[in-house]
C-alpha cells in the first residue's frame, strides 16, 4: 500500500485561470473530462462541448453564461461550497459558449463526456437541489443531489458530497467498475469513472482517500487537499476528513450507464447493520445560507 504521490491525484497549477483539467488523453480513460477554472471580475472563459454534454457547477460567486443555446444572467448564490447550495447548468453537444465574471471573483467546475444524443439546456437552481443524509454514526455526509439517474441527460451523473469533520463518507467502500446485470435484466452496478473534485474549509486541512481494487492492483492511500482531485477508473474509494476540518467533494460519474447502481465491497457491508443514527451536525451547508 503506497502513501507516495500516486498517479491518481491531479494537483492544481493556481497560477492559471483554468487552474485544473483532466481529459480522457491526459488520464487513460474513456469517457470523462474535467476542469475547474476561477475568474476575476470581468475575464471572460470560453468553451465549445463538440460532441459532448457538459455540466457547469458553480462553486463561488455568480456569473453570466451567453451561448448559442440560450443565456443565463447571473446565475450562482453562494460565496463558496461552503455557504449554501449549488447552481448548476447542463449543455449538450455543440453548444458554444461564454462564461463572464460579471459581478465579481467567481470559481466554478464543468464536467463532460460524450454524447450521442441532444437535450435541452437545463439550469438546476439551488431550490431545486435535493438533500440527502447519507450513513450513520461517524460515516455520515451530505449529499446534494443535482444531476441524478433519470435527469434529461445521456451519461453525466453530479453530486456534491460534505464530509464532517472526522467523519468516512464513500463508505462502506463501493465500486462501480463491470457493468453486471440479473436475471431479469436489472442493472446491479453500472461501469463508472469518477472524477472526486476537493474542498477543504481550511487551507491547511487535508482528507484521505483510498483507492483500491479486489485483486490490489491498486492499493493506494491519497492526502488530497484544497483543489486537488482524485480519479476513480475502478475499484473502491472510501474517504476520511481529517479532525477539524470539512471535507467537501464534487463528484461527476459517466461511463455505461445513467446510473449510481454499485458494489459494497462485502468485507465492510456489515457496518450499515450498525448504525443507529446519523451525525447531528448535518446538515452542514443549506439553502438559508445562499444570498440573494
Amino acid at each position: 500500500m503506497k502513501s507516495t504521490e500516486s498517479s491518481l491525484l491531479v494537483k492544481p497549477d493556481l497560477t492559471r485561470a483554468e487552474y485544473i483539467r483532466v481529459t480522457p488523453q491526459s488520464v487513460g480513460w474513456e469517457h470523462l473530462s474535467f476542469c475547474a477554472v476561477r475568474l476575476k471580475q470581468g475575464e471572460e472563459w470560453h468553451f465549445n462541448t463538440e460532441n459532448n454534454e457538459l455540466a457547469l457547477v458553480i462553486l463561488g460567486g455568480t456569473l453570466d453564461v451567453h451561448s448559442n443555446r440560450g443565456a443565463w444572467r447571473s446565475i450562482g448564490s453562494r460565496t463558496d461550497v461552503f455557504h449554501g447550495m449549488p447552481t448548476t447548468l447542463y449543455l449538450s453537444r455543440d453548444t458554444d459558449f461564454t462564461v463572464t465574471a460579471a459581478y465579481g471573483a467567481v470559481d466554478f467546475a464543468c464536467g463532460w463526456a460524450a454524447a450521442t444524443k441532444d437535450f435541452p439546456a437545463r439550469l438546476v437552481s439551488p431550490e431545486e437541489v435535493k438533500v440527502e443524509l447519507r450513513g450513520g454514526e461517524n460515516a455520515s455526509r451530505q449529499i446534494n443531489q443535482m444531476i441524478l439517474p433519470g435527469f434529461p441527460c445521456e451519461r453525466l451523473v453530479v453530486v456534491e458530497v460534505y464530509t464532517p469533520s472526522g467523519n468516512w463518507s464513500s463508505y462502506p467502500p463501493h465500486k462501480h467498475d463491470v457493468r453486471r446485470v440479473d436475471e431479469n435484466g436489472r442493472l446491479l452496478e453500472a461501469d463508472l469513472e469518477e472524477i472526486y473534485f476537493y474542498k477543504i474549509d481550511k487551507p491547511e486541512g487535508y482528507a484521505y482517500q483510498r483507492c483500491y481494487t479486489d485483486d490490489r492492483r491498486i492499493d493506494e492511500i491519497v492526502l488530497v487537499q484544497n483543489d486537488h482531485l482524485v480519479l476513480s477508473p475502478e475499484g473502491y474509494h472510501p474517504v476520511v476528513a481529517a479532525h477539524g476540518y470539512t471535507a467537501y467533494y464534487l463528484n461527476i460519474l459517466a461511463g455505461s450507464d445513467q446510473s449510481l447502481a454499485s458494489s459494497d465491497d462485502p468485507a465492510y457491508a456489515w457496518i450499515k447493520d450498525t448504525w443507529k443514527s446519523k451525525d447531528p451536525r448535518l446538515p452542514l451547508v443549506q439553502l438559508s445560507m445562499n444570498y440573494k
